[in-house]
């Protein structure tokens, strides 16, 4: 009788120490895609909102609905499709895809902390894009270079967040929390833009790139390990230990960089 009840009882904490870590897992996945999600949705917005103040609000807000809707659809086509790859091989490959993505991304946030690339600078790229609206023909009837421009954007931006959203949800079995995360973001950026009707300079751009690549570095390292095998102590919330460390070489490198700063093109 006692040797049953303390089973169960390790049983239950055991099964209660996983749903904590699941839990952290889903957190993470959720913010992840919905700060990568918002970085892209920012600069996209950019381009429309300069389309629309200049030419018209028709033709830029059709060409980013378009764009919305094959992003949606790409992310439901292969969300499903990658979860019947082998687990150990999924987690592997988009393991390595991810810490490449970002690598990338905290490449050039470190050296813009560091001031050896220039900031981004919403307010210059949307004074860029009202120039070249101003400037470009305009045929009569309806606006195709506004559809073009709008679509193409929103879709090159939205490739990235629907990379993430697939790849983050696919490999975590939870493709939902992250195509949540990217909504949540999509409502949050529309909303603000459309009450706005200006560029969201004071959004924290840049340090919103770093914080979305040192997660993906981190995701990315933490499930290219366990494609190759590694078992990671407490699982899935060694997560935030990986987050921290990343964010400690981060800030070190960009510290020892900014010792002799040179700003560079963008």
């Amino acid at each position: 009788m006692l040797e049953t009840a303390s089973t169960r009882a390790a049983c239950s904490r055991r099964g209660s120490g996983r749903y904590r870590r699941r839990m952290t897992g889903n957190l993470l996945v959720f913010l992840g895609a919905a700060l990568a999600s918002g970085v892209e949705m920012v600069e996209a917005l950019t381009i429309v909102l300069a389309l629309g103040v200049t030419r018209g609000w028709r033709a830029p807000l059709q060409g980013a609905a378009a764009a919305l809707v094959v992003l949606t659809v790409l992310v439901a086509a292969l969300g499903p499709a990658l979860q019947a790859v082998p687990i150990d091989l999924l987690r592997l490959v988009v393991g390595a895809l991810l810490l490449v993505f970002g690598l990338q991304w905290l490449r050039k946030a470190i050296l813009r902390a560091s001031g050896l690339k220039a900031m981004h600078d919403e307010d210059a790229a949307f004074a860029a894009e009202v120039e070249a609206a101003r400037e470009a023909g305009r045929s009569p009837g309806r606006d195709g270079y506004a559809f073009a421009i709008s679509f193409k954007s929103t879709l090159l931006e939205g490739l990235e967040v629907a990379f993430i959203v697939i790849t983050l949800g696919a490999n975590q079995g939870a493709t939902a929390i992250a195509a949540a995360g990217a909504a949540v973001a999509l409502v949050v950026v529309v909303t603000v833009g459309a009450l706005a009707r200006q560029p969201l300079s004071r959004v924290p751009e840049n340090t919103l790139k770093f914080v979305v690549g040192v997660m993906l570095t981190s995701f990315g390292t933490f499930w290219a390990g366990e494609g190759v095998g590694i078992d990671w102590p407490g699982a899935d919330a060694s997560l935030a230990a990986l987050i921290a460390l990343t964010v400690a070489w981060s800030l070190l490198f960009a510290r020892l960089l900014a010792r002799q700063p040179r700003v560079v093109a963008a």
